[in-house]
């Protein structure tokens, strides 16, 4: 089913990777996500939704009353769930902190603390990538269940960083990459210098990423908490993302490296399916 296939008046929102990021991103805003769906509700009603898939979708709260849910998997931007009167988004939100101690630098406001977790990220996506050179050649541009394939992953990182870091953190107005890639629901990529028939290598876009993880390394060994603190430099045009306006540069760089540890998470489970 297709982004804007009618349910009893609702509808169906998101075909492709990105709408859960974009939720993400656009958390600490506070603004509403509510524009990307048309007025009404659709409601189900003895009806058998065995093994059906709700991707990119907004469930913002959906009641599931008296359901049958086993082997259910949930994966997205997830606050205030209730499970039969108990709220357990703290308990998920625990368990990910003590699987993944990353997380914690994540969010910090300290400087050492977001060059420690940037070191570490770079470190978990060293040892993926030669995880990814073991596997038969290809594996690299294989997608797994409609999501991204690892270049595409990648790719989509290059765009983060030229989006999120160097237009929100450092005020540049030059051109994205070409070889980036942005979601769908981003406008006027050409305008901003993707190619959307970019077919790199994935020795092209790591030659990229090497660049960029080198610029946001030198950045984090100097920068200060009090310029974390500061308004985000974002420049007064109409390029990506329009909502970092009002930001403080810490809220983008967070986004940065969020991206970064999310992406990987993504690309680390799709090559367990693929190594099967």
């Amino acid at each position: 089913m297709r982004a804007d296939e009618d349910i009893n008046d609702g509808v169906v929102i998101g075909t492709r990777p990105g709408l859960r990021e974009l939720a993400f991103q656009r958390l600490g805003t506070r603004v509403s996500t509510r524009w990307w769906i048309l007025p009404g509700m659709a409601r189900f009603e003895d009806q058998d939704l065995t093994d059906t898939e709700f991707r990119e979708c907004d469930l913002t709260r959906a009641r599931l009353i008296g359901v049958v849910m086993q082997d259910a998997v949930i994966d997205g931007l997830v606050s205030n769930l209730v499970v039969n009167g108990v709220e357990v988004t703290s308990y998920v939100e625990a368990e990910l902190d003590r699987r993944h101690p990353v997380r914690l630098l994540l969010r910090s406001a300290d400087p050492a603390d977001l060059r420690q977790a940037f070191r570490q990220l770079r470190a978990d996506w060293a040892a993926t990538l030669e995880r990814l050179g073991g596997l038969p050649k290809g594996s690299e541009h294989q997608r797994v269940g409609g999501e991204w394939s690892a270049v595409e992953t990648l790719r989509h990182l290059v765009f983060v960083h030229d989006s999120w870091f160097r237009r929100c953190c450092l005020g540049s107005t030059k051109l994205f990459t070409a070889i980036g890639l942005a979601s769908e629901f981003v406008p006027d990529q050409e305008e901003q210098g993707l190619d959307r028939a970019a077919a790199p290598s994935l020795d092209e876009v790591l030659a990229v990423r090497d660049v960029q993880g080198a610029e946001l390394e030198r950045w984090l060994s100097t920068v200060t908490a009090d310029e974390l603190s500061a308004p985000a430099p974002v420049p007064a045009d109409r390029g990506w993302p329009p909502y970092a306006r009002g930001k403080s540069v810490l809220e983008c760089v967070h986004v940065v490296l969020d991206e970064e540890w999310a992406h990987h998470g993504f690309c680390v489970r799709d090559l367990d399916l693929l190594g099967r």
